[in-house]
């Protein structure tokens, strides 16, 4: 198999490095080691010029504002990307999850409606799947949703929505008939998070950022119009997103792995001040070893996941192996860096290496397993999608 770029590729990986470089905010690279959540307005503004430069939604049909491009170059923007520690798109759970949805199972008017404004960053979505006691198991989920008029009223709880602190929509999932069977009687809405009756509580986590945050619904009132798909029959439709949610996400999670593991080879090789360096420790040589094959490894799952996406333009369950095996070896990536600092990993802020930068990365990487999905469930996906095996229960 020759894994190497085609012509159009290899052209279109060559003017994408060309534009990023030449359009990085201001003074971005000297912020890459410090820790933190990015400036919403900052991610706004480049979104906009991802957008305007054709960069956003490439895969998109060109009437929605996108390229209509190969899911091979959308590989290689996410890599691209990654590689140059570039902002992210403000609106990433709009263009991997909302939209796909919505191009997917949504109505024209809903996708007149929303599309384009997702790539252009106008507008950000949050995801309101997990519940406290639902989290993982979106069946047993408990938000409720009761038809009045032209109206559903919405009450309950989501938690762990990332970006709903200054989202303007939400992609919701809710219970409509409380007497059907478990994946049944669910039904997929478009909320406004502007809406009347909607409360946004911040999660502070360990690395001190609020990133995610826990969502209540008193009587808010969605227009029916705003279902996707069929009343009831919102099952399948989440489905879509959760696989587009880890579509093509293992290249930019693998590209990121390489940023920070060619990091953690620097490090290793920073002289200390008696003049050793860490990687003269063969213990330190050996673990940077396994990390590399674990990375070339997951790069080559995601070129297996690639192949069967082009082949059937349908994400498949690879996704969900390059999940868990980034997330696990995220973690000990971080563990190994602050064990290459030594007794100085004690330190954080102002006089710790990098200023903290790998003390962020062990405490952020904490969530890895849990969020899009926990290693558990993952697990249970591979086991019964690839492997065959019979169900667990």
């Amino acid at each position: 198999m020759d894994l190497s770029d085609s012509p159009s590729e290899a052209a279109f990986r060559a003017e994408l490095r060309a534009w990023i470089e030449a359009n990085l905010p201001p003074g971005y690279r000297e912020r890459r080691r410090r820790p933190g959540r990015e400036d919403p307005e900052v991610l706004r503004a480049w979104s906009r010029k991802l957008f305007e430069a054709g960069y956003a939604g490439l895969t998109w049909p060109p009437e929605y504002g996108g390229r209509g491009a190969p899911h091979s170059h959308q590989a290689i923007l996410l890599e691209e990307m990654a590689r140059a520690e570039a902002p992210e798109h403000v609106g990433v759970i709009g263009l991997g999850m909302a939209g796909p949805t919505i191009i997917a199972h949504g109505t024209e008017e809903q996708k007149a409606r929303y599309l384009r404004r997702i790539l252009s960053g106008d507008d950000i979505w949050c995801q309101g799947f997990s519940e406290p006691g639902a989290g993982s198991d979106l069946g047993s989920l408990r938000t409720r949703a009761v038809r009045d008029g032209d109206d559903f009223v919405v009450n309950g709880q989501k938690v762990w929505s990332s970006f709903a602190d200054i989202a303007d929509h939400c992609i919701l999932l809710v219970r409509t008939d409380p007497d059907a069977p478990k994946h049944e009687g669910i039904t997929y809405l478009l909320v406004d998070m502007h809406s009347e009756g909607i409360e946004v509580r911040p999660l502070r986590q360990i690395t001190g950022d609020p990133e995610f945050n826990e969502i209540f619904f008193t009587d808010v009132r969605v227009p029916v119009e705003n279902v996707v798909g069929e009343v009831d029959r919102g099952w399948r439709v989440a489905m879509t997103t959760l696989l587009h949610e880890r579509g093509t996400l293992g290249f930019s999670l693998t590209a990121r792995l390489e940023v920070n593991f060619n990091k953690l080879v620097e490090l290793a090789r920073t002289p200390r001040p008696d003049g050793t360096r860490p990687c003269d420790d063969p213990f330190v040589r050996d673990g940077i070893a396994r990390l590399f094959a674990e990375l070339e490894a997951l790069r080559f799952t995601n070129y297996r996941a690639l192949a069967g996406l082009m082949r059937t333009g349908v994400p498949g369950p690879e996704g969900s192996i390059a999940k868990l095996h980034w997330s696990e070896t995220n973690q000990r990536l971080a563990k190994l860096a602050l064990r290459v600092i030594g007794a100085e990993a004690q330190l954080d802020g102002d006089g710790a290496v990098w200023d903290g930068y790998w003390q962020y990365q062990q405490l952020r990487s904490r969530g890895n397993t849990i969020e899009a999905g926990t290693s558990e469930i993952l697990r249970n996906i591979v086991a019964e999608r690839v492997l065959g095996l019979p169900r667990s229960r």
